[in-house]
């Protein structure tokens, strides 16, 4: 078999679908946010980043920059291995306790990333539960859907955000296992939000753990940023929490919060904490600054607020479509994979704004977009430009406007 030309005949299907991804070279100075310098075969030239998820800029604070580098000159870059061969730092067991009180549960327990939290703690609560029966949001996240997978547990998929419908599911599943709802408070792709409290009623009448994946919430909702279970008074009944530290919090890792006896049996069976080398103990300082910040100032999450409404009346003048949500994320609907990328490289080549097409398996086939994500940088000047170059592009493109 020619492996080399399977590979190139995948990649030119990928490319016929108008699917196929470019990464863009940036340069970013945490002085300039939300600007960063382009390099291409063109030359090096200043462009306006519109989808970090760096929602709050907390990545580029002095805060937590010097966080890091205090910590990185002290103990080193790295973490020298697994927490069980090489130890746990002091900067792990700090930031667990900060994101435990967070949330209001008794432990957390931290992981490399996001996408390894979900997948090892879901796989290892569904494989190691007795009979255990999963019963998934239909729009989970993949990270979620391959813990799920690998836990080889019974899995049933229930309609996006409806409680009737993960009622009718429960009532299905034999009382004699164990049953985990998992489900998401903000979806990343189209930016609603979970009803939580009827999603926690249903679970809790059918005795069923609760797992909710809040990483596109934490650190922007609620009044500590304990994100959409904080904002609604209801994380004390949801069995057990996941976050990241990538997104809001601005640096890197994925964390679990629940019981303590929940979060050591997830320590002493997730063979994705036991044999991964542990998250560097400068960029747990730095999580741990920018954590403990949040809990305490309101304003960046004000700014973002009001940027995001600007950013939304601005569309709605220009009657360009764009998924109307109770969040932070804007998600610009063009519907087709080719214009999407064509809107994306004219954006970069002719107008100086970096936002990437999201296009299938991210999103479902017909309904690509331009996801934007205002962050409290962003000025009223970007905000007219990015409008105005997309009113342009739209025309354009010929694309359809929103009803007036």
């Amino acid at each position: 078999m020619d492996y080399d030309a399977f590979f190139a005949a995948q990649l030119d299907t990928l490319r016929g679908e108008g699917n196929y991804r470019i990464f863009a070279e940036l340069e970013r100075d945490a002085h300039t946010a939300p600007s960063a310098v382009l390099h291409s075969e063109a030359g090096q030239r200043e462009v306006t980043v519109w989808c970090s998820n760096d929602y709050l800029g907390m990545g580029k604070s002095d805060l937590v920059r010097n966080a890091v580098a205090e910590a990185a000159l002290q103990d080193g870059a790295g973490a020298g291995g697994t927490r069980n061969i090489s130890g746990t730092a002091v900067q792990h067991v700090a930031l667990e306790r900060e994101l435990a009180d967070l949330h209001g549960k008794e432990a957390a327990l931290l992981f490399t990333s996001g996408y390894v939290s979900n997948w090892a703690s879901l796989s290892t609560l569904g494989s190691r539960l007795p009979n255990c029966t999963i019963l998934s949001d239909a729009m989970n996240h993949a990270s979620m859907i391959e813990g799920i997978r690998h836990s080889r547990a019974k899995t049933l998929i229930w309609k996006h955000n409806d409680p009737e419908d993960l009622n009718r599911k429960l009532s299905d599943v034999p009382d004699d296992g164990a049953k985990l709802v998992a489900f998401e408070s903000v979806y990343s792709m189209d930016g609603d939000i979970a009803p939580m409290a009827e999603i926690l009623d249903v679970a809790e009448a059918h005795g069923a753990m609760t797992y909710l994946d809040e990483v596109h919430a934490v650190g922007l909702y609620g009044p500590q940023g304990g994100g959409i279970a904080e904002r609604e008074g209801l994380a004390q009944r949801v069995s057990l929490i996941e976050g990241t530290l990538g997104k809001a919090f601005g640096v890197m890792g994925g964390y679990v919060a629940g019981s303590s006896v929940m979060c050591d049996f997830i320590r002493s069976f997730a063979s994705g904490f036991i044999f991964t080398t542990a998250l560097p103990p400068a960029l747990a300082a730095g999580a741990l600054a920018s954590v403990q910040y949040l809990r305490q100032s309101e304003l960046e999450r004000r700014r973002q607020q009001a940027n995001v409404a600007k950013l939304r009346a601005r569309l709605d003048a220009l009657r360009i479509p764009h998924l109307d949500n109770p969040s932070h994320i804007v998600p610009v609907l063009v519907g087709d994979p080719f214009k999407a990328k064509f809107l994306s490289d004219t954006l970069l080549e002719n107008y100086g704004i970096y936002v990437q097409p999201i296009n299938y398996p991210t999103v479902p086939k017909g309904t690509e977009r331009l996801r934007l994500t205002p962050s409290p940088q962003h000025s009223a000047q970007d905000i007219e430009h990015l409008v105005g170059a997309l009113s342009h592009l739209w025309s354009q493109c010929a694309l359809s406007r929103a009803v007036a």
